[in-house]
């Protein structure tokens, strides 16, 4: 009985452990705090936008808080769009709102997941430890908001609830659930499919999605696609006609290119990009690290002039079955928020 109480406590010290990791991954740095979020999108994702708000804060040198003003946080998004940090958020328009009106925005959240697939959207939002989930639940039952029975259930507005603040709100957050065991705050247009997030999570999933997420690192900001989001998202076919022709003659004198499992365009500290392609295998990536380098050192149909125009390439690295791609901007260029829609040659399918 004495040595089955302890192979009990054992096991009992390992689940510990392992839940204390998962936390800690959501409140770590870098791209496991990246990658966890990723894991608590649905299944059915197709594209997942990152915004490390802490990150952004940090690198333009802003301390905001809950407190701050409407101006203040306008001002941090300003700056943010100037600096190519926020193309990738679903809160911009919506920030000075959300902070005068609902308590949390850009200058209080740790991040923000935005993601988008064929059975609904959701804004994952990363909160600090110290914030404030007490006065949260009565800012929003306040503004008309209605508390559910269960302290991680649904709260909902509505659309007309958030037509009828003081500014814009994007209907992505008409309906609210406040995970407080894992500083988590989780927004979408339909209730339903909310409630039914954890149902639907992605969890370990080891896939393109979770390789390319893994290549950015400490990204700031990233814009990431399925492998089939990305033929569509970036595809040359919606070029003009002569930049589909242009495109075709260049991607033959390249080489052979191969499909993609997940890709991912990144803002690092700092100011450069990243582009993590993942693929079948070993093989597809190093072939497609020698092809795509020189697609992307080159002319830009569908985009206009030149790649050369908005990036140096760096360096070119096939690990395993996932290519990486460094750019450096040119200053003044926006690289991620200009390339991470299509057409874009060097992410051709």
């Amino acid at each position: 009985m004495r040595r089955r109480g302890v192979i009990i406590a054992v096991v009992v010290a390992l689940v510990c452990a392992v839940a204390a990791v998962a936390v800690w991954r959501l409140r770590g740095s870098g791209d496991s705090r990246f990658s966890a979020a990723v894991a608590l999108a649905p299944t059915s994702a197709q594209r997942f936008s990152w915004t490390d708000w802490k990150g952004v804060r940090k690198e333009l040198g802003a301390h905001l808080s809950v407190d701050s003003s409407a101006d203040d946080v306008s001002a941090l998004l300003q700056k943010a769009f100037d600096r190519d940090l926020s193309s990738t958020t679903a809160l911009d328009e919506s920030a000075p709102t959300l902070q005068t009106s609902l308590g949390f925005s850009p200058a209080s959240i740790d991040w923000e997941l935005f993601t988008q697939g064929k059975d609904g959207a959701l804004v994952i939002m990363g909160l600090p430890d110290s914030f404030d989930v007490g006065r949260l639940r009565k800012t929003l039952k306040a503004v008309g908001y209605d508390e559910p029975a269960q302290a991680d259930g649904v709260w909902q507005g509505g659309v007309d609830l958030l037509e009828g603040l003081d500014g814009p709100v994007t209907p992505e957050l008409a309906a609210l659930q406040i995970d407080e065991e894992h500083h988590l705050l989780v927004g979408s247009d339909d209730a339903d499919f909310l409630a039914r997030r954890t149902d639907l999570a992605r969890g370990d999933r080891d896939d393109g999605v979770a390789a390319v997420v893994a290549a950015t690192g400490d990204a700031i900001t990233a814009a990431t696609y399925t492998g089939d989001q990305a033929c569509t998202a970036l595809a040359m076919s919606d070029a003009d006609g002569p930049d589909q022709t242009r495109a075709a003659e260049l991607i033959r004198a390249a080489g052979k290119v191969h499909p993609m499992t997940g890709f991912a365009m990144a803002g690092m500290p700092g100011g450069d990009v990243r582009v993590a392609m993942a693929f079948e295998d070993d093989a597809a990536a190093r072939t497609d690290a020698d092809s795509r380098s020189k697609l992307a050192d080159g002319p830009a149909p569908g985009q206009g002039g030149s790649f050369g125009d908005r990036f140096r390439l760096g360096k070119v690295a096939a690990d395993g079955r996932v290519l990486t791609l460094e750019l450096h901007p040119v200053p003044g260029a926006f690289v991620l928020s200009d390339l991470s829609t299509g057409p874009l040659l060097f992410a051709t399918c």
